[in-house]
C-alpha cells in the first residue's frame, strides 16, 4: 500500500541529516557536567550532580536543606462570609465577552469570589457555547498588573469626584465621542443622551481593522449601510476571497460553529459542503479549505469580476494564470450547482470588490438562505471616511473635546502621526482606556473603565439577539464604567445599572423577567423569516470596470493580516495568547514577514529542497531579517518561510509593537505594521501592490514550535499518525481506512494473515503483548477528535492553560523547546510544497491502557487508574524524564524552571525565567489559578489529566443525586471551549454516552495514532475527509508515513 508523505517541517520532508540528528536529542538541554570528580561535591566549579539544579532545587539548597525555613504565606479567613459563597464550591454567572465589537455569550466560573475560567453559554443561539482563544484568555486580562488603578489628570492620581468637576469645567466646543464598534443598545442611548447636551456634537465609530467597504457596498447594492447576518450552515458551496472567517473575519466563533455543521459526515449518507478559497498569504481558513488557489492581492478584483461573469453565463477573462482560471471556473460550477445554498464572502476593504461579491451572491440566490438581510451583524460598524474627516477637523482646530471609548488610533491608524498631531490641537481629551495605551498617554483626562467581568451591560451582536453582561467580581481597582461617567456628565441622576435595569425591565415586562433573563444571559428573539433583501445592480458595472482596471502590482506585494490570538493588538499583553503557537506558522512571541518557498530561494538564498540550506534555516532559531519598504515607510522583521503563500506576496501580522505600558508580555515583542496600511479612496487598505524587500544579513531568533515534540526515533519513522482521504475516495471505498488499519496490525497477530479485517481489529488488543487483558468495568474515560471539524483555532489550548494552571515559560524557554502546553495542535502538510494541503491534529496525553510511561518510572509517579486514566503523582516525581523519553506521542512536559513560583525555596526564579514569567507569579496574576489543580514545581513532569478535577466533580454530583453518571455531568476544558464541537468525551463503557455513539456511528473513519505500537490509546480520531474530486497522491489512500513535521 502506498504511504502518503505528511510533513511538519522541511527537514522532515527532505529527511535531512540535521533533522535526523536532532531526533536523537529529545530534550535539547546542555547540562553542565564536568569530568573532574576528584573534588568534593560542593567544591567543583560545576558539580557533576549539578543536575539537581534542573530537577527542583539548587546545589546550595540541597546542601543546606536541613537548615532551610519555608517561606511564610498567610491565609486570611472570611471575617463575614458572603451568604452565596461556599468555600471550595464554584458559582457560575452568565455574562458576555465584549471587546471592540466582538461579542460572545459566556459563563464565568467563580471560585471564592474570583473568576478563574470562561466557558461558552450554551443558551446563545449565535455561538451555542463556542469560544475562541481570546475569549478563553480574557480572564487573565482581569488580573493584569498593567491595568490602570485610578483616574488621572495630566498623569496625576485624582478621585472620580475631582475628575468629574474638572471634566465638567473643561468640556467645550464641538464634542466628539470616538469609540470602537459598540453593540450595546443601552450604551448607544447613553451616548445619545450625552451628545444631546452639546449641540453639534457627534459619535464616530473607529475600527482598527476596518469593514468600511463592506458596509458601503451593502448601501450601494441593497440600500442598507450595515452588514447582514451570514449563515454558513445553510451553504453547500462556499467561496471565500481572502476572508478568514474561521480565524478573524467578523464573527469567527459563530461562523466556525456554522461551518462545521457542513463538514461533519454521516457515514450512512456521506455528504459535505464544498469550500473553495482564494488567498495570497496562508491563513487559518485557507488551511481548512477543500481547494485553495493562490493569487496576488492586486488580482482580487479581477478574480471577483471573472467569477461574476462565470456565474452569469459569461466567460472567465482577464486571468493569465491557468491554475487560477481553472479555480474560478470550478468555483462558478459549484456555486451554480448549489443555487440557493451558496455563499461568497470577501475580506477586501475595496468597495468595488464587495459590490461585485454582492452581485455574485444575488446571482446564486444567497439572499434569504445563506444571507439574511432581515437581521444585521452589528460587530463592525466603523466607516473610515468618517474618521478621516474627524482627523481633518482635529487638525483644523474645530474639535473642542474628544472622548475615546475603546479606540486606540494613535497605535492602529495608518497615519498615526496625523492623528497625534490633531489630538494635540484638541483642548480637552478624555480616555476611558483600561491601560495606558498609545492613545491614553496623550490624553489629559484618563478615567479607567472596568474589565467586562466587573461590568454591567448588554450587547446585540445580531439584530434581535441580546446578550447581557453582569459583574462576577467587585472592581479590583478604582475604576468606573464609562457609561456611568457619561450619564453623570449629561446630568442624569441614575447610574448605568439603574439605567440598564429600567430600560430592559420595561421591554421585558417587569423586574422578574429581567432577573430571569440576566440569569440566562441571553435574550433570543423569535426567529423571523429570512429576507432576501432588495438588490440593485446599478453600481455593479462601474465596480467591475474599476476592479479590473486596477493598476498592476510591482515585483512584490504585501498583505497585512490579524493573528487568531493577537487580533489587532488586543491580545498583545496577554501571555497566554503570546505563547499560543499561531495555527498557520506555529510561531510564538513575535510577528515576522511570511514568504513563500519560491521567494525564499531568491530573497533569502534558501532552497528548502536543499537539505543543508533547509537545515541551516530551520534547525536554528535565528531567522534571516529582511527590510520591507512601503511608500517610504520601512520595517525590519525576521522572515519565515510558509508554504501556501503566493510567491510574489509577503504577509505581516498587525497587533505587535505595542507600548510597554500595556503590559510586560507586550514589551519589545514584534513591530507595529499598521503604518504600512494606506488610504485608498475612502477606505483603509491592508494590502499594498508595490513593496520593496531586501535581506539585511542580520538574524533574529523566532520561537517556533514547529520542530518540537517529534515522534520519530533513531529506530525509524513511525506511521499511523494521520489519516486523510477525499470525499470521492471515501464514497468509492468507505472501508479504506479500516482496512488500512487492519493491514498495519495484521503482522503483529499470530496467524493474522488468515484473519479478516474485523477479526484483526478485535484480536489486536490481546495479541503481541506481554500483558494480560483485564476487564474494565465501571467507568472507562475516552475521547474522540473529529479532524473534519477541527479548524486549528487554538481555543482548546488556551482553555487547557486556564483550567489546569499550565505555566507560561516565556520566549527564551520556548526557543529551547520547553513550552509547557498539555495540548498541542500539530499541523501537517501533504502534497505540493508551494500550495500544500493542511491538516490540524490536536494531540494530548492519549491515556494509553498499555502506557509505556508507566513501566519506566522508578518511583511510580505515573500510574494507571481503574477508570483508564494515566495519572501523575507530582509530589512523588523526581524528574528522571524516563516517562517523557518513553512516550511515543511526546506529550509530557518537564518543568525546567520554577515557572509558577511554586517551589519552597525563595528566589528560585531570578536568573532562570524572564520578566513575563515573573509577572505571572505576581500575587494579583496568581488570582487566576484554579485551586482544584496542583501548581507544579521545578523538576516535575506534567501532562494532560483529562481534567481529572472535573471528572471527580461530575461523579460527586451524580452520586449526590443518586443516579448514574451522564454526559452532562462532565465536560473537559478543551471539549467545552471548542467552537466546532470537534471533541467528544465521556464514559466509553456506557452504551448511552456520546463517546460510545461517535465510535459506533463512525467505524470507517476511526483510527488511533500510532496504533501499531500496541500502547492502546484512549483517544480515537476521525480521519480528515476533503471534498475534492481528485485522488490523493498515490493510487490508494495512505497512512501518514511519519515524515511529519509539526509546525
Amino acid at each position: 500500500m502506498e504511504q502518503k508523505k505528511y510533513w511538519q517541517s522541511f527537514g522532515e520532508k527532505n529527511q535531512s541529516a540535521a533533522y535526523n540528528q536532532e531526533v536523537k536529542d529529545e530534550f535539547k538541554e546542555e547540562l553542565p557536567f564536568v569530568a573532574d570528580e576528584s573534588k568534593g561535591f560542593l567544591e567543583t566549579a560545576a558539580p557533576r550532580r549539578d543536575f539537581l539544579k534542573y530537577v527542583g532545587f539548587s546545589t546550595a539548597a540541597a546542601a543546606v536543606a536541613a537548615s532551610c525555613e519555608m517561606p511564610i504565606k498567610k491565609a486570611i479567613p472570611f471575617a463575614n462570609k458572603p451568604e452565596d459563597i461556599v468555600p471550595g464550591v464554584a458559582n457560575y454567572y452568565a455574562t458576555t465577552y465584549v471587546q471592540d465589537g466582538d461579542v460572545v455569550s459566556v459563563v464565568a466560573k467563580v471560585r471564592d469570589g474570583r473568576p478563574i475560567k470562561i466557558e461558552g453559554n450554551d443558551l446563545s443561539p449565535i455561538t451555542k457555547g463556542g469560544t475562541s482563544a481570546r475569549v478563553q484568555a480574557s480572564v487573565l486580562d482581569l488580573y493584569d498588573t498593567a491595568r490602570l488603578r485610578f483616574p488621572t489628570i495630566d498623569g496625576k492620581e485624582v478621585t472620580f469626584e475631582a475628575a468629574d468637576k474638572a471634566v465638567a469645567a473643561a468640556i467645550a466646543g464641538n464634542v466628539v465621542v470616538v469609540s470602537s464598534t459598540i453593540t450595546s443598545p443601552t450604551s448607544k442611548e447613553v451616548i445619545a443622551q450625552f451628545l444631546a447636551k452639546y449641540p453639534g456634537s457627534k459619535h464616530v465609530t473607529y475600527d482598527a481593522v476596518s469593514y468600511s467597504a463592506l458596509i458601503e457596498a451593502n448601501a450601494a447594492t441593497n440600500g442598507v449601510a450595515a452588514i447582514p447576518d451570514y449563515h454558513f450552515e445553510n451553504a453547500k458551496a462556499i467561496v471565500s476571497l481572502g476572508a478568514d472567517f474561521l480565524g478573524t473575519w467578523l464573527s469567527p466563533v459563530a461562523f466556525s460553529k456554522q461551518y462545521a455543521t457542513g463538514k461533519k459526515i454521516n457515514e450512512k449518507n456521506p455528504s459535505m459542503s464544498k469550500h473553495i478559497h482564494f488567498e495570497s498569504v496562508a491563513s487559518l481558513t485557507g488551511s481548512n479549505a477543500d481547494e485553495k488557489y493562490l493569487h496576488r492581492p492586486s488580482e482580487t478584483g479581477a478574480i471577483a469580476a471573472a467569477l461574476l461573469s462565470a456565474v452569469t453565463g459569461g466567460s472567465v477573462n482577464g486571468i493569465a494564470d491557468a491554475t487560477l482560471k481553472a479555480g474560478i471556473q470550478n468555483a462558478a460550477k459549484e456555486l451554480l450547482a448549489n443555487k440557493g445554498a451558496a455563499l461568497v464572502v470577501a475580506g477586501s476593504n475595496d468597495v468595488n470588490i464587495q459590490i461585485i461579491v454582492n452581485a455574485i451572491n444575488n446571482a446564486v440566490g444567497a439572499g434569504g438562505s445563506t444571507i439574511n438581510w432581515a437581521a444585521r451583524n452589528n460587530t463592525r460598524a466603523g466607516v473610515d471616511a468618517n474618521f478621516v474627516q474627524l482627523v481633518k477637523d482635529m487638525n483644523a482646530g474645530s474639535v473642542g473635546t474628544l472622548i475615546l471609548v475603546g479606540a486606540n488610533p494613535a497605535y492602529s491608524w495608518h497615519d498615526a502621526a496625523g492623528f497625534t498631531a490633531g489630538l494635540a490641537k484638541v483642548k480637552t481629551t478624555i480616555s476611558f482606556a483600561t491601560k495606558a495605551d498609545e492613545t491614553a498617554v496623550l490624553c489629559k483626562f484618563v478615567l479607567p473603565d472596568h474589565h467586562y467581568l466587573e461590568s454591567w451591560g448588554d450587547a446585540e451582536a445580531i439584530s434581535g439577539h441580546v446578550s447581557f453582561i453582569q459583574p462576577t467580581i467587585y472592581p479590583l481597582f478604582k475604576t468606573r464604567q464609562w457609561q456611568d461617567s457619561l450619564l453623570k456628565w449629561s446630568g442624569n441622576a441614575s447610574d448605568y445599572l439603574a439605567f440598564l435595569k429600567t430600560s430592559w425591565s420595561a421591554k421585558l415586562g417587569g423586574v422578574d423577567a429581567w432577573d430571569k433573563t440576566l440569569q440566562d444571559g441571553v435574550l433570543a428573539a423569535t426567529p423571523a423569516a429570512f429576507s432576501a433583501g432588495s438588490f440593485s445592480s446599478a453600481a455593479v458595472a462601474n465596480a467591475v470596470t474599476a476592479a479590473t482596471s486596477a493598476k498592476k502590482g510591482g515585483a512584490l506585494e504585501l498583505v497585512l493580516y490579524e493573528k487568531v490570538g493577537i487580533g489587532a493588538g488586543q491580545g498583545a499583553s496577554n501571555p497566554w495568547l503570546q505563547e499560543l503557537p499561531d495555527p498557520v506558522t506555529r510561531a510564538t512571541w513575535d510577528n515576522y514577514v511570511i514568504v513563500s518557498p519560491a521567494l525564499a530561494r531568491t530573497l533569502l538564498k534558501i532552497d528548502l529542497n536543499n537539505g543543508g540550506q533547509a537545515d541551516a534555516y530551520e534547525v536554528n532559531p535565528p531567522k534571516p531579517v529582511v527590510k520591507v519598504t512601503v511608500g517610504g515607510k520601512t520595517i525590519e522583521l525576521p522572515a519565515l518561510i510558509i508554504p501556501g503563500t503566493h510567491p510574489e506576496t509577503i504577509g505581516i501580522a498587525v497587533g505587535y509593537g505595542r507600548s510597554e505600558n500595556i503590559g510586560k508580555a507586550a514589551n519589545g515583542v514584534g513591530k507595529n505594521a499598521f503604518a504600512l496600511a494606506s488610504l485608498q479612496g475612502n477606505n483603509v487598505s491592508f494590502t499594498n501592490s508595490s513593496v520593496e524587500v531586501v535581506a539585511t544579513g542580520e538574524k533574529y531568533p523566532v520561537a517556533l514550535t514547529q520542530t518540537h515534540s517529534r515522534y520519530d526515533t533513531e529506530q525509524g519513522n513511525r506511521t499511523e499518525v494521520m489519516k486523510e482521504l477525499t470525499l470521492a475516495e471515501y464514497k468509492h471505498h468507505p472501508t479504506e481506512i479500516r482496512e488500512e488499519r487492519a493491514d498495519e496490525l495484521r503482522g503483529q497477530i499470530s496467524g493474522g494473515e488468515k484473519l479478516n479485517d474485523e477479526q484483526v481489529l478485535q484480536k489486536f488488543e490481546g495479541a503481541g503483548t506481554l500483558y494480560p487483558v483485564y476487564d474494565r468495568p465501571g467507568i472507562k474515560w475516552g475521547m474522540s477528535v473529529d479532524l473534519n471539524a477541527c479548524t486549528g483555532c487554538g481555543a482548546c489550548v488556551v482553555a487547557c492553560n486556564a483550567e489546569n494552571n499550565v505555566s507560561v515559560v516565556g520566549k527564551p524557554e520556548v526557543l529551547r523547546g520547553h513550552e509547557m502546553h498539555w495540548l498541542r495542535i500539530d499541523r501537517y502538510y501533504s502534497g505540493d510544497m508551494d500550495n500544500p494541503n493542511v491538516v490540524f491534529q490536536p494531540l494530548m496525553c492519549q491515556h494509553c491502557d498499555n502506557a509505556p510511561c508507566e513501566n519506566v518510572c522508578p518511583v511510580a509517579a505515573t500510574n494507571h487508574s481503574s477508570e483508564g486514566l494515566n495519572q501523575m503523582t507530582y509530589n512523588r516525581c523526581i524528574g528522571t524524564r524516563y516517562c517523557a523519553n518513553n512516550c511515543p506521542y511526546k506529550v509530557r512536559r518537564f518543568n525546567w524552571a520554577d515557572y509558577t513560583g511554586a517551589d519552597s525555596f525563595g528566589d528560585n526564579q531570578t536568573g532562570h525565567v524572564n520578566d513575563v514569567v515573573l509577572n505571572m507569579s505576581d500575587d494579583l496574576t496568581r488570582m487566576v489559578l484554579n485551586p482544584d489543580v496542583t501548581v507544579r514545581s521545578r523538576g516535575v513532569i506534567e501532562k494532560c489529566s483529562f481534567c481529572v478535577q472535573r471528572l471527580q466533580e461530575g461523579k460527586l454530583k451524580a452520586k449526590k443525586d443518586s443516579r448514574p453518571l451522564e454526559d452532562t455531568d462532565v465536560k473537559v476544558a478543551c471539549q467545552q471551549a471548542c467552537p466546532t464541537e470537534a471533541i467528544t468525551f465521556g464514559n466509553a463503557n456506557s452504551k448511552h454516552s456520546a463517546i460510545t455513539k461517535v465510535r459506533l456511528d463512525n467505524p470507517n473513519r476511526s483510527f488511533y495514532v500510532l496504533e501499531q505500537l500496541h500502547v492502546l490509546p484512549g483517544v480515537t480520531y476521525l480521519a480528515k475527509v476533503r471534498n475534492t474530486e481528485e485522488k490523493h497522491e498515490g493510487a490508494k489512500h495512505e497512512g501518514a508515513k511519519h515524515e511529519e513535521k509539526k509546525a
